[in-house]
Order: structure tokens, then C-alpha cells, then sequence
């Protein structure tokens, strides 16, 4: 005589197979959100995902003293994110004889060729490399200009100018 499972074991063992899955689903779902929140910490890790997926060039471009921002993958609006920033962020570069020099916005032109007003743009390339700035928000200045880390954050602008200098001792 031949031993099998019976209908019920089997359907016994698809319910339980079902709802591993879905547990695990929404275990998944829930983490990938909270990877997801966008700030200016994970601003260059969001854009050079985005460029990597797409194979371009990812624009963060915010609009109308910074009331609207959407990113751009090679000129073309993939997302918006409204209330990201406001008007008080600052941009700088930072320069070796000069210190740092404030920044102004990148031009920008919509769909029908015309030129925004442009409050704050960002961009990252699908190889990691940024814009090599500094920004200046909320009592926090976040630096973009090393190649090999994502930002560094400093207490304020003072003290990025401080650590930039600093290595620039220890280099010579």
C-alpha cells in the first residue's frame, strides 16, 4: 500500500507557506520605506541609486524659492518632492586660496525651453560623482566634496572650512 498526503495535509502546508510570505512581504516593505526617507544625509546615496538604476544622470531641482523639488533622470521629472527643503539653504564650494565661496543656484529649463528660478539643484552621476559642494542647512553644514564617503556633517560652516584646511596640512 502507498503512502501519500492526504488533501488537508497539503492544503495545511500551502496556508502556512502563504502566510510565511506574507509576513515576510510586509516585514521587507516596511524596511525598504524606512530606508527611503529622503534628508540631506542620504541625499547623494537616493540620487546615485537612482542613477545607477537608470543608467543617467540624477537632478535633484527645487523650484519657486524651494517650494517644489523634483528629480530629474537625464532632464526627464521622475519624482516630486515637495517640502523638501525651504529658501534658507546656502551652497558653497570650497577653494584652497579663497576658503569658501558661496555658490550660485545652476540653471535650469523646464520642458519648453524656458529658464526656472532655480533655489537649490543637486546632482549625481550613475559612478557616484556629485557636485562638489558644501551646503549650508538649519545649523548644519553638509559636505559632498569627498569622493569617498557619502557626506560629512559638521556643526556648521566654520568647522567644514576647519576640517578642509586641516587636510590640506596633513597633505602637504
Amino acid at each position: 500500500m502507498k503512502k501519500a498526503f492526504s488533501l488537508i495535509e497539503l492544503m495545511i502546508v500551502i496556508v502556512i507557506i502563504g502566510v510565511i510570505y506574507t509576513l515576510v512581504i510586509t516585514k521587507l516593505q516596511v524596511y525598504q520605506k524606512q530606508e527611503e526617507k529622503l534628508s540631506l544625509k542620504t541625499l547623494k546615496p537616493f540620487l546615485a541609486k537612482i542613477a545607477k538604476e537608470y543608467g543617467g544622470e540624477a537632478r535633484l531641482v527645487c523650484l519657486d524659492e524651494c517650494k517644489s523639488c523634483g528629480v530629474y533622470v537625464d532632464g526627464e521629472k521622475a519624482a516630486s518632492m515637495d517640502g523638501f527643503i525651504d529658501k534658507d539653504i546656502e551652497v558653497y564650494s570650497y577653494d584652497y586660496l579663497q576658503g569658501m565661496i558661496q555658490k550660485d543656484p545652476a540653471v535650469f529649463f523646464n520642458k519648453e525651453d524656458v529658464q526656472e528660478d532655480v533655489c537649490f539643484s543637486f546632482k549625481v552621476d550613475k559612478n557616484k560623482v556629485s557636485d562638489q559642494v558644501i551646503i549650508v542647512y538649519k545649523d548644519k553644514a553638509y559636505d559632498y566634496s569627498n569622493y569617498f564617503s557619502d557626506v560629512d556633517i559638521y556643526d556648521s560652516l566654520q568647522d567644514a572650512q576647519d576640517a578642509k584646511e586641516k587636510l590640506i596640512e596633513e597633505v602637504k
